[in-house]
């Protein structure tokens, strides 16, 4: 159906308004009519979901589909936004340059799926809106089925908080019933200051897009999969125990490191023995742990407040929260305090409590540090020991704090999460039980130790993860991971009820097109779902109506033959020649190789090649060499990025050499006023290692002697020469 169509079809119909429930909102198998590929699922969305708006965005038609929260009331627009390529100022995608996709060819139309920023919801678009980075959602599909999601973020309104993980499933839920074929996302989010496609994937071994199915796609500076793999393995493995170690020589840090340790090991009823485990387990427990509001006491905060914990945790979290005092001596402070408590009970009444002021007085008798004494009873909210429960409260009379003692009907006895105590009633003088639920370890943070989860995942990111001491490994490893940016999520083709196959339509030129038109790698093909008994010449007539719907090079594309070099009969039944879910040749005439709208990654292809590995542009900021016109990332050539080249006329290390004619291997060059050695051997791409230290390795035919560069990175790429120069030793490949 073409786009006027739909713009017809959904101007006859009155504007609806009527918002679908977010929370629901395209959930597979609840809405039907979606059983195409996505260049025509999109149609159908926007005739049955949405409603055309009477303004445009930059010339282009803009569709709404409203929803509603259930769980905060809020009422806010999707918006799709259809452009046309051949109407745009800007036809190309570097999305799909800096992702690997620039030899794809063109498509005709690409589709803005976008929920603007929550103060924005009731105005119309402006003409920014494609370019700023508050949109809560943000989304571009191609017509192929191939996108970028371009920007999340969560909503607070009015309190109510809709969270970029509310969004994201969403976002995954659309992807789905329009049957997208792969989506990247360049992954720079940070919280708080952490980049957290390190954190998550230090914590998971995956980045935060990973729990939708997210995976590595590209890395900046030559970082293959691989690589990454094994450095997200090698630091996710790093033990706490090894890292107490490792800072033994920094003493602050590491008894700051040793207390985040022993608090959270506390609070967790399994082991946790490294680093990946105890991110994992701070990163639940802040997704668990109640909202502290600015309000009053609530009823629910006092029955938090008052929920006991037992003696032994409550020591165990007093004596790592930076208490200069043993364990032993915080227990023996306890067990004076109660002694007192019971001896009061006894002596005055059930009922009656001791101040602070009498309590801290009568446990100056025993011991004689006060600074201990106080720090205790400060400390102290509601805690058990044995069948007794302590409290400290307000006394409603006197307005002063108070400590009470009551006793469980039995020790330990409980029903369920529950503890069962005896308490006599005020008004019938009878004795009752009562029932009182037992904190869990979730909720000790309720007890006054001040635990800042937040700011305990930011001193271990910056200090373990950033700054580990004495070993380039760590440092080597997280470099990798922050320069794996780029994650792709792929769905794959599956066959439709009623037997319907599912087929990729991959056009194949001919030898002279390869040799001298189409240079770059094969685009993907397109997908038609059709039925088995079809034959192999209707087949034709439906691979071309999508080749031509699809790309702008294929206007005009005539079909003559499927298959690859013989082809496949025109008579022939589609089931008995093609398998299920299976990519089908197309050979064929008439592209239109005049159109400047070829690749999606725009007519000049950049000549990479860096020494870091790169080939490609892979979206970091590159210098040009004038010499022989290749392009290096200026970080791995001494370029700070908030530097210029020294000269316009700029012209790279190997450049240099060869126009001097001095053997590069081995060879240190001059290169301003930087010296950097590299090592170029015979069958082996050039290395360069950069870093703030002196670095040397032997190779098998050239040795490389020294690096001094201003920046502090250590590059060593392609082909490896020894696994050394990596710094993760033998867990690299050969």
């Amino acid at each position: 159906m073409a786009s006027s169509t739909i713009i017809e079809a959904c101007n006859s119909r009155k504007r609806n308004r009527k918002p679908y429930v977010f929370e629901t909102f395209a959930i597979q198998d609840t809405i039907d009519g979606f059983s195409g590929p996505f260049r025509d699922n999109i149609r159908v969305f926007l005739q049955e979901f949405a409603s055309i708006e009477d303004y445009t965005l930059c010339g282009f038609p803009i569709w709404s589909t409203w929803l509603i929260s259930n769980s905060t009331g809020a009422v806010f627009p999707l918006y799709t936004i259809e452009e046309t390529t051949q109407l745009s100022l800007h036809p190309f995608c570097d999305h799909c340059k800096f992702t690997g996709w620039s030899h794809h060819y063109v498509s005709k139309r690409r589709y803005h799926l976008l929920i603007p920023a929550n103060e924005n919801w009731e105005k119309t678009l402006g003409s920014d809106s494609f370019e700023i980075d508050t949109n809560v959602l943000h989304g571009l599909i191609h017509c192929n089925g191939y996108g970028h999601l371009l920007s999340i973020n969560g909503v607070n309104e009015d309190s109510n908080l809709l969270s970029g993980s509310d969004f994201m499933d969403l976002w995954d839920r659309l992807c789905t019933i329009f049957k997208t074929r792969k989506i990247s996302v360049n992954d720079v989010s940070k919280k708080e200051g952490m980049d957290l496609r390190l954190l998550h994937g230090v914590a998971y071994g995956q980045c935060w897009f990973g729990k939708w199915g997210y995976k590595f796609g590209r890395g900046s500076y030559g970082v293959t999969e691989q690589k990454y793999e094994i450095a997200v393995q090698f630091l996710s493995s790093l033990g706490l125990n090894k890292i107490l170690n490792d800072f033994r020589k920094d003493i602050p840090k590491r008894r700051k490191i040793k207390q985040i340790i022993g608090t959270y090991r506390e609070l967790s009823e399994v082991p946790m023995i490294t680093i990946s485990e105890l991110l994992q387990f701070m990163l639940a427990f802040k997704s668990k742990a109640p909202v502290h509001r600015k309000m009053a006491n609530t009823d629910l905060d006092l029955v938090e407040k008052n929920r006991p914990i037992s003696m032994e945790t409550f020591v165990n979290l007093m004596a790592n929260n930076y208490c200069r005092w043993p364990s032993r001596r915080l227990e023996f402070v306890l067990i004076v305090i109660v002694n007192f408590l019971k001896e009061n009970q006894a002596n005055v009444g059930r009922n009656c409590g001791m101040t602070r002021h009498d309590l801290r007085n009568e446990a100056r008798k025993f011991i004689g540090d006060t600074g201990l004494i106080d720090f205790v009873l400060k400390s102290i909210r509601c805690f058990a020991l044995g069948n007794q429960i302590v409290r400290r409260s307000i006394n409603p009379t006197t307005k002063l704090l108070e400590f009470t003692i009551h006793e469980t009907a039995k020790e330990g006895s409980m029903m369920g999460n529950k503890i069962i105590f005896l308490s006599k009633n005020p008004s019938t003088k009878r004795i009752e039980f009562a029932f009182e639920d037992i904190v869990d370890a979730n909720r000790v943070d309720n007890i006054e130790l001040h635990l800042n989860i937040d700011q305990d995942l930011k001193y271990l990111y910056e200090t373990v993860l950033l700054s580990y001491p004495g070993s380039d490994s760590v440092s080597l490893a997280t470099g990798v991971v922050l320069d794996s940016k780029k994650f792709v999520k792929e769905w794959k083709l599956e066959d439709q009820e009623n037997q319907i196959m599912a087929l990729a339509c991959k056009f194949l030129p001919s030898f002279d097109e390869l040799e001298s038109e189409l240079t770059r790698p094969l685009s993907p093909g397109v997908v038609v779902f059709v039925p088995p008994w079809i034959t192999i010449g209707e087949l034709k007539g439906v691979a071309q109506s999508a080749l031509r719907d699809t790309y702008c090079i294929m206007q005009n594309f005539v079909v003559t033959q499927i298959g690859g070099l013989r082809g496949i009969e025109d008579q022939r039944m589609l089931s008995c020649a093609v398998d299920r879910d299976a990519h089908v040749w197309v050979r064929g005439c008439r592209l239109d190789l005049n159109t400047e709208l070829r690749y999606e990654g725009g007519p000049i292809k950049l000549k990479v090649d860096c020494f870091c590995g790169a080939r490609d542009d892979d979206g970091e900021r590159m210098v040009n060499c004038d010499a022989c016109q290749v392009w290096f990332h200026t970080m791995c050539t001494g370029i700070h990025d908030h530097e210029e080249p020294a000269s316009p006329s700029w012209v790279g290390m190997l450049a240099e050499v060869s126009l001097v004619g001095t053997d590069v291997v081995g060879e240190a060059v001059l290169v301003g006023t930087d010296v950097v050695a590299k090592a170029a051997l015979v069958g082996m791409d050039v290395v360069v290692l950069a870093g703030t230290d002196v670095v040397a390795w032997e190779a098998e035919e050239g040795t490389a002697r020294a690096a001094v560069v201003e920046h502090s990175r250590t590059f060593h790429y392609n082909k490896g020469l020894e696994t050394g120069i990596y710094g993760l030793c033998s867990q690299l490949p050969q």
